[in-house]
């Protein structure tokens, strides 16, 4: 065990040598997060006042990000089936990479759901054995279990991956493989328990759809791969780290299925809203074409929508699929477009109007925005510090041989000349 810890932090020096666009991006990164946390301090101070959220529209952009970001953890089991289930060689070299971001978006979900409390400290309450959690009567217990379990889950397969690449074995499946079964339904359950979560609250009618966990899995396995092509691209060019086109066309592919059926579910909700003409519909009139000159949302939504769509053929059409210009067009649509749809578009129509009518129009506020930036610095740095660790041992520049001396193993670093 001594031997494994000193290995661990011969390798996490690696995150301390760059060149110099390595140094400036850290720097970049760590004046956003400065930012983030100077408008948090404020906001610790004098409460939620500093958001745009009011009593009418009590969960925001920071909610908006958090839901968003499930589906970009979610998103990994999209590498994982492909990878170990199916073996496809392609993918299999590079779902370690989808792993880590599953850990990073994660950690940035936790991060939102911290900031978005007016009491952060209060968080014991819910923690086993310290406070009550009520589970499993409590929605919300059920969501802190999913999301710190398909945590723990990744980290501790990644990292596993890592030590035996690290010592030059392959990893044994006979350890890992049970846990990547049990990924597999765990990364459809964090998704799913958060749109529980919004389906439980009975009086806010726009949520109140059983289409909407399918819909948050559908929007997951669109956005989250479209990130991971567009960071495979980077990690390929600025790294010695081999990624057949191959890989990022097959995700490509998959990404045009699950944005076919994105789509389909979305037209079935809008149809089944508009065509009832019930009362209930005031939110998703608002969203689409505002109420009582109310339209805040209406270009946001719109303008979402024609990405969606654009990027759907986009990604269906080999022709344009297959070439990276295209390709890189239609992942920041459909990044774009999911992350406006699945955020302020869900999030704020189901407040509007308020239980007595009033119709508040919410949008984020100057510290809400810097938070957010800071959220999203950290977790860019967290991924770039966890690519640092994990490129040299992956790319064979970092070893740990295993000599046998006086009856026990030593183990020595030794470093390739690859």
């Amino acid at each position: 065990m001594t031997h494994l810890i000193k290995n661990f932090f011969i390798a996490l020096r690696q995150i301390f040598v760059g060149d110099k666009k390595y140094y400036l991006w850290i720097a970049f990164l760590c004046f956003l997060i400065f930012l983030g946390i100077s408008a948090y301090s404020d906001q610790y101070q004098r409460g939620l006042i500093t958001t745009g959220m009011r009593d009418q529209v009590s969960w925001g952009f920071f909610i908006s990000n958090f839901t968003f970001l499930v589906g970009v953890a979610a998103a990994a089991v999209l590498l994982v089936i492909p990878a170990y289930i199916y073996n496809f060689k392609p993918i299999k070299e590079i779902v370690l990479f989808g792993e880590l971001l599953a850990i990073t978006a994660i950690t940035m979900c936790l991060l939102f759901v911290m900031i978005d409390m007016g009491q952060p400290l209060r968080a014991w309450h819910i923690l086993p054995v310290i406070g009550k959690m009520h589970f499993p009567a409590s929605l919300l217990a059920w969501d802190v279990l999913v999301l710190n379990g398909y945590l723990a889950i990744n980290t501790f397969i990644a990292f596993y991956v890592l030590y035996r690449l690290s010592i030059g074995k392959e990893y044994k499946m006979s350890v890992i493989g049970p846990l990547i079964i049990l990924s597999i339904p765990w990364a459809v359950s964090i998704h799913t328990v958060t749109a529980f979560l919004y389906n439980g609250l009975s009086a806010r009618p726009f949520w109140n759809a059983s289409i909407l966990a399918p819909r948050f899995l559908a929007s997951a396995f669109c956005s989250g791969p479209a990130i991971m092509i567009i960071l495979f691209q980077i990690i390929r060019r600025t790294s010695e780290v081999e990624i057949e086109n191959r890989a990022i066309f097959k995700i490509a592919e998959l990404i045009a299925y699950a944005m076919g059926l994105n789509l389909f579910l979305l037209g079935a909700e809008v149809f089944k809203e508009f065509y009832s003409g019930s009362i209930d519909t005031y939110s998703i009139k608002y969203l689409y074409f505002g109420l009582h000159g109310k339209n805040a949302l209406v270009p946001w939504i719109w303008f979402a929508t024609i990405l969606n769509i654009t990027s759907f053929f986009m990604f269906l059409l080999p022709k344009t699929r297959e070439n990276f210009m295209t390709l890189n067009m239609a992942c920041v649509f459909v990044i774009i477009g999911v992350y406006i749809e699945k955020g302020l578009g869900l999030v704020i129509p189901g407040f509007v109007p308020d239980t007595l009518g009033e119709i508040y129009e919410y949008s984020p506020t100057v510290p809400e925005v810097l938070i957010t930036l800071g959220v999203w610095a950290a977790g860019a740095l967290i991924y770039t510090l966890l690519l640092k660790f994990a490129i040299p041992i992956y790319t064979g520049k970092l070893r740990f041989a295993t000599n046998v001396q006086n009856g026990h193993n030593a183990p020595v670093a030794q470093r390739s000349h690859k």
